[in-house]
């Protein structure tokens, strides 16, 4: 039994999508908003059009694992809190340094093929015994691109907020208003990969660069806590001027916005330039701050980037969480989302009950 096969009897009738009088349906899940004549695939290769009917993946993950939320990244959603995070197969973009290719480029290159190995049934239900044996506050959908397996995602979601857990997507933003209204009633945080501010490298990576950039917009307007990431390549998107094209969008939308830029390693076909140094991302760190951004982390270089680890009162510029890595090391943040020192308000998902926290951060 071929992958395909095995993918497509682990599906179910799709909910984001048109049918057309001649069988063919549009598909709402993405913004390449593929047309798919029956027995035909979308751009994503794991939607596809069965007689007339949209399939759609459901009721497996091929990854699943308890983090910390701050590796998604999000650096203001319950910082120190686990996130149960699950991800499928398949992606709408074609990025040449993803370090998710195993999983993010099944059935379109043959080198993710053993991902088939990765496959695991599962129900909504078992989705939440999981997270509640975690200690999961957090479930994510991330590792390969949610937005294309929305209906399964929906389903756990639903699950797990009834058991008054936070759910997230860690996502390349390529969404559609039809796919957002439809997560509206889950999602309660949304991480976007803004990769580039040049449409040319987008398009290289099978994407519009207007169409993710309308997608953050979309995302903050519907009332999503949104955090943003630029993963930093030296090359391809590390250029002043990008990056302050980047930082100068993200202000006019909300200088709230948290910007994280991060540091490349070579992955799977980008192995033609060096990994991104500690200098580059300050640099960049600091082209955010420059901008207005009240919140710019550099991420992945853990004890490397001075204080653009921590996050710091916008009002008193006196620190209000402390990190290393992964793990927080202070956190002062008030149950209502306040400065201790200043008042001011703290924009994010802040735990409502401190000495929880402290227990839970200490713990790990």
């Amino acid at each position: 039994m071929s992958i395909a096969d095995v993918l497509d009897r682990l599906t179910q009738k799709g909910e984001l999508y048109e049918a057309l009088p001649d069988e063919s349906v549009r598909c709402f899940a993405c913004a390449h908003r593929c047309l798919i004549r029956p027995g035909r695939r979308g751009i994503c290769q794991v939607r596809f059009n069965q007689a007339g009917e949209l399939r759609v993946p459901f009721g497996y993950v091929a990854a699943l694992q308890s983090d910390p939320i701050e590796k998604k990244p999000f650096s203001h959603v319950l910082p120190g809190s686990s996130a149960l995070t699950f991800g499928m197969l398949g992606c709408d973009f074609h990025c040449g340094f993803c370090q998710n290719w195993y999983t993010s480029q099944t059935l379109r290159d043959p080198y993710a093929d053993g991902s088939v190995d990765l496959i695991r049934e599962i129900t909504p239900a078992q989705m939440l015994a999981a997270a509640r044996r975690t200690r999961a506050s957090v479930v994510v959908s991330s590792y390969n691109e949610p937005l294309i397996t929305s209906e399964w995602a929906a389903a756990i979601f639903k699950e797990v907020k009834s058991a008054g857990l936070k759910c997230a997507y860690v996502s390349n933003g390529n969404n559609t208003p039809e796919v957002m209204e439809y997560l509206r009633p889950y999602l309660d945080a949304y991480k976007v990969d803004l990769k580039s501010m040049n449409d040319r490298n987008y398009r290289k990576l099978g994407g519009v660069l207007q169409n993710v950039l309308d997608g953050i917009q979309r995302a903050r307007q519907m009332g999503l806590w949104v955090e943003v990431v630029t993963l930093v390549i030296p090359g391809f998107n590390d250029s002043n001027e990008e990056l302050w094209d980047a930082a100068r969008f993200l202000a006019g939308l909300s200088r709230d916005i948290p910007w994280h830029v991060t540091a490349f390693h070579q992955d799977y076909k980008m192995t033609d330039r060096d990994n991104t140094d500690a200098r580059t991302l300050q640099r960049a760190a600091d082209i955010g701050r420059e901008a207005g951004l009240h919140f710019v982390y550099a991420g992945n270089l853990p004890g490397r980037v001075g204080e653009y680890e921590d996050t710091f009162c916008p009002g008193c510029s006196k620190p209000v969480v402390r990190r290393s890595g992964y793990f927080v090391r202070e956190y002062r943040i008030t149950g209502q989302g306040t400065c201790p020192h200043c008042g001011s308000h703290i924009p994010g998902i802040w735990a409502g009950n401190l000495d929880n926290f402290l227990v839970n951060s200490r713990s790990r």
